[in-house]
């Protein structure tokens, strides 16, 4: 069969036999762009009476972006997982819809923030772009494991060399480009390190341990590497008083420790740790703790002389009810603060939306996680599941930490929420990191070459007959 043949119109079909997906993809990219376009409209409807002046430009950009990045993922990596890009361009493209409805209200800072976040979005798609026709194999990546964690450091460190801005010391301020989130690439580097060294430390930390009321302890010299994330992380909280950044190195190091070693005490370890340290910092740095009273009493008088922004984001959520008010019909633009667009951007989604668009959008990102597991479970070699598993947790940790600090279920973090939030930062190395996904994809789903023809066996058929 003939690789540009089809099954039932959706799937293209390789000369082994082997669905690549490409046309599902094409499929659902439609609706990816269609979607965020139908938002768009809505919000000029309700704000103006009219449909924007900008929705065809906008489609069209949208439009623009998704059908040159699925070319060349239908060149380059060709069986790569189908879900994967269409669900990131609709959450992209939904994040710029949201700000630029944000963008309409007199006050919200900062303003007209919609065009730059347009530009991050383009140069994330690139360097996607650019990470699917470079990286012709993940494998070449463990040979810079400890390359990786020197470059990791220092881009950790940056941010200490700076002012802080809101409190916490992320950001790294470029002349002409504006401010930049290292943490945000380090979480993509760090991965790699924490893969290579697992996949050669693995033995050593899943049997060399001892037996105590049914967990397997781990030896004093192998909680080194425990320990020493786990001072990282807070020295990270500390000098930085990066409480997101911090949770997300330390919980990533532990899933991807679980995953290689098997052993649930390297779990009850890192939930210990994790627990100490946030205590003793939470009581000692005074940023940290006003975010933990913040959550715990929500309805004490703010800064502001009113209650707190946790307080209104719950009003905001409460007024959305089950379907909410309607695009460009909320009130979040009367939460205090200029994180309207970026940590509390969930706010605008769960009023306007309600909680059944709040739900359809954590169930995007669950279906994220979910692709990248099981690229993760289809990889072939030990480095990329765990590079693949590093990369899904690291995501996932992310969603969970930023959802779960604007619903009030942990304190607030200060992270991004991924594709979603205005941060150019947070844009560019989530779509970088996806597309290290799509290549550890299509390496596992790629079918193995046919075997060489035997000489000999053909010569022997032909006697015969």
């Amino acid at each position: 069969m003939s690789s540009n043949s089809t099954t039932g119109g959706t799937s293209t079909v390789s000369a082994g036999g082997l669905p690549s997906r490409r046309n599902t993809e094409l499929g659902l990219l439609v609706f990816a762009v269609v979607i965020p376009v139908f938002a768009y409209a809505n919000v000029g409807l309700a704000k103006n009476g009219t449909l924007p002046a900008g929705m065809i430009g906008y489609g069209l950009g949208l439009g623009l972006l998704a059908g040159v990045a699925h070319l060349l993922v239908r060149k380059f990596a060709p069986y790569a997982d189908p879900l994967i890009l269409p669900i990131c361009t609709l959450l992209n493209g939904l994040g710029l819809v949201l700000i630029w409805r944000l963008d309409q209200e007199p006050g919200v800072r900062p303003e007209n923030a919609a065009p730059g976040q347009l530009m991050w979005s383009a140069l994330g798609v690139a360097l996607f772009l650019a990470v699917l026709v470079f990286l012709k194999d993940h494998r070449i990546l463990q040979r810079y494991t400890y390359i990786s964690m020197a470059v990791a450091l220092v881009l950790l460190a940056l941010p200490m060399f700076f002012p802080p801005v809101n409190g916490a010391k992320i950001w790294v301020t470029i002349p002409g480009v504006g401010s930049l989130q290292p943490g945000e690439f380090a979480k993509i580097v760090i991965t790699v390190f924490f893969a290579g060294y697992l996949m050669v430390k693995r033995d050593a930390l899943a049997l060399a341990s001892r037996r105590f009321m049914g967990l397997y302890l781990p030896r004093g010299r192998d909680l080194g590497p425990i320990l020493a994330i786990w001072a990282l992380s807070l020295m990270i909280l500390v000098f930085e008083t990066d409480l997101g950044t911090s949770l997300l190195f330390f919980g990533m190091f532990v899933v991807m420790l679980y995953v290689a070693t098997e052993r649930t005490s390297w779990v009850l370890f890192g939930l210990l740790l994790s627990a100490a340290g946030a205590v003793v910092v939470a009581s000692t740095t005074t940023h940290v703790q006003d975010r933990v009273d913040n959550w715990l009493n929500p309805l004490q008088l703010g800064a502001n002389g009113g209650v707190t922004e946790t307080a209104q984001v719950m009003y905001s959520f409460g007024s959305g009810g089950l379907f909410g008010s309607g695009l460009g019909e909320g009130f979040t633009r009367l939460i205090g603060g200029i994180a309207v667009k970026s940590d509390y951007i969930l706010a605008t989604v769960g009023e306007e939306l309600g909680l059944t668009g709040m739900m359809a959008i954590l169930v995007l990102y669950g279906l994220l996680i979910e692709r990248g597991i099981r690229t993760a479970l289809a990889a072939r070699d030990p480095f990329g599941k765990l590079l693949a598993v590093g990369l899904s947790g690291a995501f996932a940790i992310q969603v969970f930490v930023v959802a779960g600090g604007v619903t009030a279920l942990i304190p607030l973090t200060g992270m991004t929420m991924p594709f979603l939030a205005q941060g150019g930062s947070s844009v560019i190395a989530n779509w970088a990191l996806f597309a290290i996904l799509l290549r550890i994809s299509d390496t596992a789903r790629r079918p193995a070459p046919a075997p060489a023809p035997n000489p000999d066996v053909e010569m022997t058929q032909v006697v015969r007959s």
